[in-house]
């Protein structure tokens, strides 16, 4: 008796449980099987997604969700909904002029989500993903496989392959070996047979004196070396130092904060030809002329300018020399490895040589007979006349101004083309520090071009690349 209650009470929970319960929600559309296709020729560069899917009833809402090596997250791009139910074929096409270039080797996963209803009755669907890889279709590439690198080249014999594989995979071992990490997939190293070649594949913003460029998200190289080149000297310092951008990026991985660019640079540079005389040479006239580049304003971006730009390699790889022959190679590799876990800066120098990094740029200063140079960027503007429909207390010496004259909030008289104080012709100073003037309206849309590159590309670039020696000799690379 008291088993039949028990089978008595449970199915009347059952029962009572079925009666209160939510109808289940039907799923918004029903997929098919994804594609994507990758088209990379001198006519035209573009991917194009196509998802069939079934509809129960008109989508309210239908995306794409992009994602890429080291990307935080998907790039969520909103598709024109079909219209009504049935079937449809979903279609997405990403152009590499209009949405933004990207290069060979580089991997997508790609996810659609339909969405039906509106509010809190909306239901939305996930489909499944599909992976596609830029392939640079212009030439017929061989491929040959050594034992860190993958070499993809289209010009040239075996002996060319052999050689310019050697040079690779020897500059890897050694980085690995240095740093203590292990690189367990192969590198890729595209070797193309000209400028024009190397330019196309890296796209529309790459500097003219681009030879080699790293990719540390898609673990890849781009060089470029003629068949008659590859015994020259400088692409026994190109290769190396792009592929130790590569190792590097190993060593230091995390989420969370990446080392300082002119560390990054400087060691690219000094394990691949180490402070050469031409590197000396720039950093001794930089100290000679009073404007040297402080290494917080090598932190994120190096100069652009010529001058400037051979000098932050220089200065960045004497700073890498001085830690070396002051604390030792141990410590040198203690310091890259300490980013691995995340920590800041100074947090990883004190941790490496017992100072934190303003401590250290003040001992280099000193080491290379330099002074700290003085910090350039906005100043505070005189005293002077205010418009003449000025609303507010003026400040101390201010006047009102004569008609049709305009002044700046802290008094000073801006005529219409008037330069930011110790701005070249061009309207923006990039100075001891690497602070620039610029319009707010140029600030806002870089801003908004930044924002919209991270969120598409999501990568991090590791190498800007080895510039020429600042005395023209030889081929080099750099952004």
């Amino acid at each position: 008796m008291k088993r039949r209650l028990i089978a008595l009470w449970a199915a009347a929970g059952l029962v009572l449980a079925l009666a209160g319960a939510t109808p289940a929600l039907a799923e918004a559309a029903d997929f098919g099987r994804p594609s994507a296709e990758s088209v990379f020729t001198d006519a035209r560069q573009s991917l194009t997604f196509r998802q069939p899917v079934t509809l129960a009833s008109p989508a309210s809402r239908v995306e794409i969700l992009l994602e890429t090596p080291d990307s935080l997250g998907p790039y969520v791009r909103e598709v024109p909904a079909p219209s009504g139910s049935g079937d449809h074929t979903l279609v997405f096409q990403w152009d590499f002029v209009e949405d933004g270039h990207l290069v060979p080797n580089t991997p997508l996963t790609a996810r659609w989500r339909v969405t039906v209803g509106e509010g809190d009755g909306a239901s939305a669907s996930t489909g499944p993903p599909v992976r596609v890889v830029v392939g640079d279709e212009r030439f017929r590439w061989r491929t040959k496989q050594g034992d860190f690198v993958r070499l993809h080249w289209y010009e040239g014999d075996e002996a060319f392959a052999e050689r310019a594989l050697a040079i690779g995979d020897e500059a890897v071992r050694k980085a690995t070996t240095l740093f203590g990490v292990k690189e367990n997939e192969p590198i890729d190293f595209f070797v193309y047979a000209d400028s024009e070649g190397l330019y196309g594949a890296l796209g529309p913003g790459t500097r003219e004196n681009v030879g080699g460029q790293a990719h540390a998200d898609i673990r890849t190289l781009f060089a470029d070396i003629t068949p008659g080149e590859v015994n020259d000297p400088w692409v026994a310092d190109v290769v190396p130092h792009e592929l130790t951008h590569l190792v590097f990026a190993t060593a230091v991985k995390n989420d969370y904060h990446g080392p300082p660019r002119w560390l990054n640079e400087g060691l690219a540079v000094y394990l691949s030809v180490g402070y050469a005389p031409e590197w000396r040479a720039a950093t001794e006239e930089a100290v000679r002329s009073g404007r040297l580049v402080p290494l917080h304003a090598l932190v994120d971006q190096f100069p652009t300018t010529p001058g400037l730009f051979y000098q932050a390699y220089g200065i960045s790889t004497s700073a890498v020399d001085y830690l070396v022959r002051t604390y030792g190679r141990d410590a040198m590799v203690a310091l890259v490895r300490s980013y691995a876990s995340g920590v800041s800066d100074d947090e990883a120098f004190r941790s490496a040589i017992g100072v934190d990094t303003a401590g250290f740029e003040t001992a280099w200063l000193v080491d290379i007979g330099a002074s700290m140079p003085e910090r350039q960027g906005p100043r505070s503007a005189p005293p002077g006349p205010l418009p003449s429909d000025w609303v507010g207390s003026p400040g101390p010496g201010a006047t009102s101004a004569p008609a049709g004259q305009t002044s700046a909030p802290g008094g000073a008289t801006l005529p219409p083309t008037s330069e930011p104080s110790g701005a070249p012709g061009s309207g923006t100073s990039n100075g001891g520090d690497g602070v620039v003037l610029v319009g707010a309206g140029t600030v806002a849309l870089g801003a908004v071009i930044v924002l919209a590159a991270w969120a598409v590309r999501g990568r991090r670039r590791t190498g800007a690349g080895l510039p020429p020696p600042p005395t023209g000799a030889g081929q080099g690379g750099g952004e």
